[in-house]
């Protein structure tokens, strides 16, 4: 199971990697927010494109491996089975009841990042303090895939249709939230605009 520090550890892993994407593609100034609530709710990175700035919200998924030998590895706490669904943030305390990022976000993109990694927290930990060179050449990222969707159309579908989906707590340290897992079809198939990019890692060491 991932930790609470395990759960940020992955969120910077994420945004890592595709603040490299961005760059990469031309969006030189993509950068982390420096002031954020906790769990990495609202907005995660920006960048400026003619003039306009652009928010994302960036959402890990390690449920991806397919692996069984992997999935059975305890010590692998970021390599999950594939689940087959997104997991979207209803409820972010269940004390205060403030709602979750898929209701209060600001951003203009979700950034659902699936990503397998085969290695120990300990192991992502340290290779996350070293420079781009050694981060990108020795995290073992076995798959990924990016899903790019605009935060207005998913929210637009999550508000009429999370109801139909089971609630399930998530502990984030001294408190739950609950998210609703919702299987890639049903949101793929009725939420228009959805980019989806395979392989986001392989290459961005280079």
């Amino acid at each position: 199971m991932t930790t609470a520090a395990g759960a940020v550890l992955l969120q910077a892993v994420a945004e890592r990697i595709i603040v490299q994407l961005l760059r990469k593609s031309g969006h030189t100034d993509a950068r982390p927010v420096a002031s954020r609530p906790a769990g990495g709710a609202g907005v995660d990175l920006v960048y400026t494109s003619s003039g306009q700035r652009t928010r994302i919200k960036v959402k890990p998924d390690a449920y991806f491996g397919v692996d069984p030998a992997k999935v059975g590895d305890r010590a692998l706490t970021f390599y999950r089975p594939d689940a087959g669904h997104y997991a979207f943030e209803s409820i972010s305390n269940n004390v205060t009841r403030e709602p979750g990022w898929i209701f209060n976000s600001e951003a203009d993109y979700l950034y659902y990042y699936y990503i397998a990694l085969s290695q120990s927290e300990s192991e992502v930990a340290a290779l996350l303090s070293e420079p781009d060179a050694v981060f990108f050449g020795e995290l073992k990222v076995e798959r990924d895939q990016l899903h790019v969707i605009l935060m207005k159309n998913i929210r637009r579908w999550f508000e009429q249709h999370y109801e139909e989906y089971t609630p399930r707590p998530v502990t984030i340290g001294d408190h739950s939230a609950w998210y609703r897992l919702i299987p890639r079809p049903d949101i793929e198939k009725e939420v228009q605009g959805i980019n989806i990019v395979a392989s986001v890692f392989a290459g961005l060491g280079d």
